[in-house]
């Protein structure tokens, strides 16, 4: 099927997308070492250079439950130094058409988002999350619903007093690791609470890989037919079972045109374990091996959405590929892009594969060059009656 062809076939599918990276935060959330920060700031940095606008660059919560952000504040000041907004003007970036984000699960945290925005080196947007199962979200958050609720709302008001924006998050929408499967209708109800009381946008994130890709395509089409704006809705899949890639197609076919990925497909839960030493991160439905666990990986989404005729807008993706290979060396492991190891798909021959003994057979067998079927045979196939 053509790129044409695909776009008439799904007309809600988009031909652009904006494509967000999370690795700094979400990424290193399930790292058992602690990665410095200035790694931190030069790969968010790079990540600049290369076209990304969106990023998330820590969590503001209680560094004791996970230390690898204990270097919030630092990353934060990083981003928004006079140092790092030369570089980004020296290769003509404007700092101000990146948008930062940070993580803040709770009231404590958005104060502290605010407190920083005042000294100049706040986010200009946050986040906080709600789980449709109540377990769930008591396991992340510590409130019931009703409680969350009444502290979102009033972190809305005082963000929008404060300039920034607020991303509110619906997990568990396909299902949930603690009280099982889940309604999707809920997920529609709370993306509806959430923008009446005020959010910017909506993370609609598969945290731990629930998502079959024909039940994507189903909740995405009910929340674009009754909110039909794309630039409310992000996509957040999590490869747990594999199915990562699968879910942004049924997700793009139903019409999202925001997406979040990670660079090597790092990220998860947070870690158990920092510098070899325990600490409470996600406790006991902790993943086993961090390469069974993770985002969609940011190199494969942008090779396949370009592969697919796809615009991914400013993101150079050779230069991401390039990121991506550092980080592998960053962290001390193979990652999860597919694409780091078999580059982009070859658009010109490559000769150095041909082998030299082609021509000299076909000369031989007396072929012409092109020629790819016996001169006997008719131009076009014909299949017999019966097989059709």
């Amino acid at each position: 099927m053509s790129h044409h062809d695909m776009f008439t076939q799904h007309p809600r599918m988009p031909k652009k997308v904006h494509v967000g990276d999370i690795t700094i935060r979400d990424g290193f959330q399930h790292e058992e070492i602690f990665v410095p920060t200035e790694a931190k700031i030069y790969y968010l940095q790079e990540l600049a250079f290369a076209g990304v606008r969106r990023m998330e660059v820590t969590n503001l919560g209680n560094a004791r439950i996970m230390p690898q952000f204990k270097d919030a504040e630092a990353v934060l000041e990083g981003v928004r130094s006079d140092i790092f907004n030369r570089r980004l003007a020296k290769r003509n970036i404007d700092p101000s058409e990146i948008e930062w984000t940070a993580v803040t699960i709770r009231e404590a945290s958005v104060d502290r988002a605010i407190s920083l925005k005042e000294q100049g080196r706040g986010p200009d947007r946050v986040l906080m999350m709600v789980s449709t199962d109540e377990e769930h979200h008591f396991a992340n958050s510590g409130t019931t619903l009703p409680q969350y609720w009444r502290e979102a709302e009033r972190c809305i008001k005082k963000c929008r007093d404060a300039g920034i924006k607020m991303c509110g998050t619906v997990s568990t929408i396909w299902g949930s690791p603690i009280s099982g499967p889940t309604q999707l209708e809920d997920a529609v109800e709370f993306t509806k609470r959430w923008l009446s009381i005020g959010a910017h946008d909506i993370e609609h994130a598969d945290h731990d890989g629930s998502a079959p890709p024909d039940q994507v395509y189903r909740y995405f089409s009910m929340v674009l037919d009754q909110i039909p704006d794309p630039d409310l809705h992000i996509g957040h899949f999590h490869v747990t079972r594999g199915w990562g890639l699968a879910n942004v197609l049924a997700a793009l076919q139903a019409g999202v045109q925001i997406f979040e990925g990670t660079l090597g497909g790092t990220g998860g839960q947070p870690a158990n374990f920092v510098d070899r030493t325990p600490v409470p991160g996600t406790g006991a439905y902790y993943y086993r091996d961090p390469n069974v666990v993770g985002l969609t990986s940011i190199e494969d989404l942008c090779v396949m959405l370009d592969e697919m005729g796809i615009d991914v807008g400013t993101i150079d993706i050779d230069r991401l590929l390039e990121i991506g290979t550092l980080m592998e060396r960053t962290l001390g492991r193979r990652l999860r892009s597919e694409s780091i190891l078999s580059g982009r798909i070859p658009k010109t021959p490559r000769h150095e594969f041909k082998r030299p003994r082609l021509m000299a057979l076909k000369e031989k067998a007396q072929e012409k060059t092109g020629q790819i079927i016996p001169e006997e045979w008719p131009e076009n196939a014909v299949i017999p009656e019966d097989v059709l």
